[in-house]
């Protein structure tokens, strides 16, 4: 759960520091807010904000492509892997892989986000996709292709990706000041679901299908090596002052330490991130490697019908996005957020029974608008009420913790499908994320705990 870049050469206290929580052990908390003068957006356009900034509009042009280009690897990877060995087991392998690469790295991540440079951590991400992606599709092309460098390659992806989310996170408060953090979270809550769940798919499939998958795979590479572009023409950030003396700074495990009892002993926080582990394990495995095959099981011309199914669920995501960041904060920020992911998984059920593409769509859809709405929310309550300091090692213990079951869900699913029958699966995983909300809810008292810290 995410984000960016630039900042200015000065420095000031939070105007809204009440709004924090307490922070761990002895640590002075500094912002590192630009002290750019910006005119107040009209409320109308209050999502347009962020863009006032050079360096944000280059870094959000370098991560448009490239989640296009993710977008479009998700369709090719599974496509591939159909076309090299049409049976949910490899699928599953490669998911895994992917899944593993991306929970075993995410804490070495977020360490790395709040120790070296965030620009250039997400460079050497860039250019590593842009690699083995290339590799990917040069096996393809001659022939040589086979399951087991789809698992590698995407192992090396996943663990790219686990340094890139801390290090994104962590960057977003040092590029805009508090008040356009919902909006610039909004931003990507758009255009990720734009490009990588609507758009990138939705091509992806119509190349693939008119082609063969490693054509596919040339064009993610191409993607990828112009977001690379991009983020080498963006600018080292000048850094603040260090709010503590070099010799004095934690070691590595002191500070993962302190990130777990930081989230230990912030019940939201902690039920949240099991919240979210639950439902990865019920929810992500029968999409991500039950659905390609429903999807060619039930409908003609399955490359492109897979990648317009994936596509409704993206454009649900930005309208979703879209309309959160458009407006204030919640009052009941959690209580919303919470709903929205639980309630909204409900429609799986119909995407498990149904071979209407229309009704397919509208559920995926409907997913999709909870699911983005919910993201832009929770990106934002990290941001607004984590220190800025422990900001790396939180999102990074959020990655580890809300995705530790996702290779376990992509390890099982495939030979549970052999034994229970798909429908019943999805009905599974679109009800049980109610149960597992009510439970969080409840434990963590939340409806207590917003009225305690509003951020409105």
């Amino acid at each position: 759960m995410q984000s960016q870049q630039l900042f200015d050469h000065g420095r000031r206290r939070p105007e809204n520091r009440s709004t924090w929580p307490p922070l761990v052990g002895d640590h002075l908390t500094v912002s590192i807010q630009p002290d750019i003068e910006q005119p107040v957006a009209h409320a109308g356009w209050r999502v347009l904000a962020p863009f006032q900034s050079r360096e944000y509009r280059l870094l959000i042009a370098a991560v448009s492509v490239s989640i296009f280009a993710e977008g479009m690897w998700a369709v090719v990877m599974t496509l591939q892997v159909i076309a090299l060995d049409n049976d949910p087991m490899s699928l599953s392998l490669v998911a895994t892989c992917l899944a593993a690469g991306l929970v075993g790295f995410v804490l070495v991540g977020g360490l790395a986000a709040d120790r070296i440079s965030q620009r250039a951590i997400i460079i050497t991400v860039e250019a590593v996709n842009t690699v083995v992606v290339s590799a990917v599709a040069a096996l393809g092309l001659v022939g040589a292709l086979q399951i087991w460098h789809m698992a590698v390659a995407a192992g090396a992806l996943g663990i790219a990706a686990a340094f890139f989310f801390p290090a994104y996170s962590a960057l977003l408060p040092r590029i805009v000041p508090a008040e356009q953090l919902l909006a610039a979270n909004g931003v990507e809550g758009v255009v990720r679901p734009v490009f990588q769940r609507a758009a990138g798919p939705a091509v992806a499939g119509l190349v693939v299908g008119a082609t063969f998958p490693s054509l596919g795979a040339v064009v993610v590479a191409a993607l990828f090596g112009v977001g690379l572009v991009l983020l080498l023409a963006t600018r080292e950030p000048i850094e603040a002052a260090a709010s503590q003396p070099d010799q004095q700074r934690s070691r590595l495990l002191r500070d993962l330490r302190d990130g777990f009892v930081f989230v230990l002993g912030t019940p939201w926080l902690l039920w949240t991130l099991l919240f979210a582990s639950m439902f990865v394990l019920v929810v992500l495995g029968p999409i991500e490697v039950l659905l390609p095959f429903i999807v060619q099981e039930r409908f003609a011309h399955g490359a492109q019908t897979y990648g317009f199914i994936l596509a409704f669920f993206g454009m649900g995501s930005a309208l979703g996005a879209l309309g959160v960041s458009s407006t204030r904060l919640p009052r009941r920020y959690l209580t919303v957020m919470m709903a929205m992911w639980s309630v909204g998984s409900l429609p799986l059920a119909i995407v498990g029974v149904t071979s209407s593409f229309p009704l397919m769509a509208a559920a995926t859809f409907v997913i999709g608008v909870t699911d983005g709405a919910g993201m832009v929310i929770w990106g934002t309550l990290l941001q607004r009420r984590v220190p800025p300091h422990m900001l790396g090692r939180v999102s990074s213990l959020d990655f580890f913790v809300s995705l530790a079951f996702m290779p376990v869900s992509f390890a099982i699913v495939g030979p549970l499908s052999k034994i229970v029958s798909m429908e019943v699966i999805f009905l599974a995983a679109g009800a049980a994320p109610v149960l597992f909300a009510a439970v969080a809810v409840w434990a963590a008292k939340m409806r207590r705990d917003e009225l305690d810290h509003p951020l409105r």
